[in-house]
This record gives C-alpha cells, structure tokens and sequence, in this order.
C-alpha cells in the first residue's frame, strides 16, 4: 500500500502568501506565495516521503452549500489581487514538481480531498491530509490523519499531526461527531451561525449523551442548562441546515487520480521565468539536472 499526502491547496497558497513578505519579480509581478508555495510543499516531500501528493483546489463555489444557505461564505473578504496574480503560476509549478491536481466546478475542495482521504484509507493506503480546517476532521479514521500547519499565533508549535484520540482531546468528540459539534458552535470561517448561545464545551457534552443532533433534538426537554430546551426545538429547523452544510460529502466518486512524475525541465523553465534564483538552483539539485 502508498503513503498519501492530500493538500488543501488554498489552505496553504493563503498561508504562503501572508507568510512570506513582499517579493516581487522585476516587471512588478508579486512572487512572494510562490515562495513559500514552492518550500512548503517541497518540506512536506521531505520530512513525509509520501508516494504521491496530490493538490485540491476550489474552483468556482460550492453549489450545494449556497444553495442550502446562500449566506455561506459570504463573511469572506475578496482574495487580494497581488495573490490572485500568483495562483496560475502556483497551479502550474505544483504540477511541475510532480504532485497531481483535483478541482471540481461549483464543489469545495474539502469536499473532493474527504472523498479521497475516505477511499485510500478504506482501500488500506497511509493519508496524511493537510490543512488547518476543522471539518476534514470528520475524515480522521485509521489509517488517515490531519497535519495541521504552524499556527500563526505561534508558528513555533510547528506541524502537528492530528489522530482520532488528538481529536477527542481537542473537541471532546469522535471524528465522526465533528459535523455536528460545527453545526451546534457555528464556524466563523465559513459563516455558519451555529445555535445561539452553545459553545465548545457545552455542544461536546451534549453529543457526549445523546451521540448526534438527532439525539440532541429528540430529549431537547432534558438538556442542561434549561435555557437550551427551547433554543433547541425552536432552531431545529436551522440545526439540522447547519449539520448539512458542515457535513462533507464523501461519497464523490468520479475523482482522478492519475499518477503523476515531477518534470524538471518544465519546473526550472517556469523557476527561471519567475527569477526565482535560489528555488531555481534548489531544484536542480533536488532531480539533477542543470538550471541553465
């Protein structure tokens, strides 16, 4: 069986780009996230050795969710023209390095990594997902573990792995509990209310008894504190909106995923048209060969 790395790909294009100042090639083409792009994911190669890596990225919406909630993801500022400038490029050199491409129109990346995470690890392959979204957590199973970026609070903390018992430790619910744990605190990222009023601790004792939102609604008369017994049964309706839009669908099937080989010439080509130097000279070692 393969070692797998999955990789949001905007998760960490963002990162790069808030990450690295500004680096500019000289007509003015802002370079910094392919900076950091192209030393990311060449550490992650390294410090993993995965047989394949393979980007996600988004492209065009999410159908489903807006439909359900129109509200979805409106609270998300415009991507900053400097970075989206740098994205084609970005697009191109992770194909270049060798690491394999999926995006889907009007269907959220998380979406199209989950389904994969969820099929290689039930087909006995290793997956290491990569990102910092709290809903891939829900896609933790054996065999299939989140590593989440240096926070930016406190990049010294470094890339941590994320098992199923990190999971119970951290939300105080099972991956599988993790859609209804969002639906019930809201997520703030993806503009999801959540219910009025319940926080971490209070949601992860809920779930704790009464195992999902079904059960929750079912013995909303017996919830503590009292106040949540009608903040229940008057929101289900929205309770249950939001448990679909933190739910990922896993069941996509009609993903590639096509081997894939680095291609140097390409890659130093494309390094050299960026005036990339170092990361240029770095891949010529890296798959010997001459930079030119």
């Amino acid at each position: 069986m393969s070692k797998w790395l999955l990789i949001d790909g905007y998760n960490l294009i963002f990162r790069s780009f808030y990450a690295v100042p500004e680096l500019t090639r000289s007509d003015g083409l802002p370079t910094n996230a392919m900076h950091g792009w192209v030393r990311t994911l060449w550490r992650l190669e390294d410090d993993h050795k995965p047989d394949r890596m393979v980007v996600f990225y988004d492209l065009g919406g999410d159908v489903r969710r807006e439909k359900l909630y129109p509200e979805y993801k409106a609270n998300r500022s415009e991507c900053p023209e400097e970075l989206s400038l740098q994205i084609p490029w970005i697009k191109d050199l992770a194909e270049a390095m060798g690491y394999g491409r999926v995006e889907k129109e009007g269907v959220e990346a998380d979406d199209l990594l989950g389904a994969c995470a969820m099929r290689l690890s039930g087909e006995g392959h290793t997956v290491l997902m990569v990102s910092a979204d709290k809903d891939l957590a829900q896609c933790i199973a054996p065999g299939s573990t989140q590593l989440l970026p240096p926070p930016t609070v406190n990049p010294r903390l470094g890339w941590r792995k994320l098992d199923e018992a990190g999971v119970r430790e951290k939300f105080g619910v099972t991956p599988r509990q993790i859609p209804d744990y969002l639906a019930l605190v809201g997520d703030t990222s993806d503009n999801i209310p959540g219910l009025p009023g319940v926080g971490p601790k209070t949601a992860a004792r809920w779930l704790r008894q009464y195992r999902d939102i079904d059960g929750i609604v079912m013995n909303c008369g017996q919830l503590k504190p009292q106040r949540f017994q009608s903040i229940v049964y008057k929101n289900e309706e929205f309770l249950r909106r939001d448990l679909l839009l933190t739910t990922l669908d896993t069941g996509i099937t009609d993903i590639s995923l096509d081997p894939t080989r680095p291609d140097p010439d390409k890659l130093i080509s494309l390094l050299e048209t960026l005036e990339m130097k170092t990361a240029r000279h770095a891949a010529a070692r890296r798959y010997g060969v001459q930079p030119g």
